[in-house]
């Protein structure tokens, strides 16, 4: 099978929690490092539009947002399992719950002035403000939490987690699962990217404990690669076949159509190409790229919408 290629920068937490899948998992995985603002111009060749980190390459196949990555690695390598087959329909749950309402109260609470001030301390004025303006652009059109009440939401949502971690070393029981990555990132954020900010954990013992226990699990062996090098690869290869894959058409939007698929908020960039699969749970369409060449790009049901381009 062809190298997982991570599209990803350092300081990015669901790019933290790719990592730690990888990880998990005991993956070997090359590296390549994206900007974190816009422009894009390698991660556009490969996804049309789509520009939220990370993504995860395989060949000429993409796939955005790390629900759909966790599904991938899973399949790549069963075990350690992400989905236990008895927690499956929770772990999903948690996840998305942690994904949505953990991370963006800990994100209002941890880049508040003070901690967006601590993050670029080292760095030029013109770096903050940038990264201010692109995640502007990015949250258009959201309701954003003010500080103050990002503030007691994420108290409130650490208590949560403190409860569930009262009498078992994870999140669901015995062993780490998807729950515990898509809880682990946002808090990882607020500890390891501004630590100034960190003093909202100590309230919840149970809680440092378990992000001690998942940052053990390490990122797998990484290599690096530049993303002139993940195009050649993409340009180099054929992406896998989708024919007979289940289409369920909740749309009214045949196969073969020209559509567009975006995120319903945050980055709503659209990614634009010819729907070839709708599964139950992922959308696919096929694009020409004069660098990166045919390329499938994969993205979730949850979270995502598909039009169909009328001319």
């Amino acid at each position: 099978m062809a190298d997982l290629i991570l599209h990803h920068y350092p300081m990015s937490p669901f790019a933290e929690k790719a990592r730690l899948m990888l990880g998990f998992k005991g993956l070997s995985w090359r590296s390549v490092f994206i900007p974190s603002v816009m422009p894009k111009p390698d991660v556009v060749a490969l996804t049309g539009g789509y520009r939220r980190t990370p993504l995860l390459q395989i060949g000429a196949d993409i796939y955005c947002d790390t629900a759909l990555i966790a599904e991938v690695l899973e399949h790549h390598r069963p075990e350690p399992a992400l989905f236990p087959a008895h927690l499956k329909g929770l772990a999903r749950v948690v996840s998305q719950w942690a994904d949505t309402s953990l991370f963006w109260a800990s994100m209002a609470y941890s880049l508040s002035p003070k901690g967006a001030a601590a993050l670029f301390a080292s760095q030029p004025p013109e770096a903050a403000q940038a990264f201010a303006a692109d995640r502007g652009a990015m949250s258009s059109g959201m309701n954003r939490l003010r500080p103050g009440d990002a503030a007691g939401a994420y108290r409130s949502y650490l208590r949560r987690l403190a409860h569930m971690l009262h009498d078992q070393p994870y999140l669901l029981g015995e062993q780490p699962c998807v729950a515990d990555f898509a809880a682990y990132h946002p808090l990882w954020f607020t500890r390891r990217m501004v630590p100034a900010m960190s003093g909202i954990l100590e309230a919840t013992p149970e809680v440092l404990a378990w992000l001690d226990r998942m940052h053990t699990l390490g990122h797998g062996s990484a290599q690096r690669l530049s993303s002139t090098e993940a195009i050649a690869v993409a340009a180099a290869a054929t992406p896998e076949p989708v024919a007979g894959e289940h289409f369920q058409d909740d749309h009214g939007i045949a196969l073969g159509s020209r559509v567009t698929v975006a995120a319903e908020s945050f980055g709503t960039e659209p990614s634009e190409g010819i729907l070839v699969a709708a599964t139950r749970t992922r959308y696919t369409i096929a694009r020409e790229d004069e660098r990166a060449g045919r390329v499938h790009v994969h993205f979730p049901r949850i979270g995502y919408v598909l039009k169909e381009v009328r001319v």
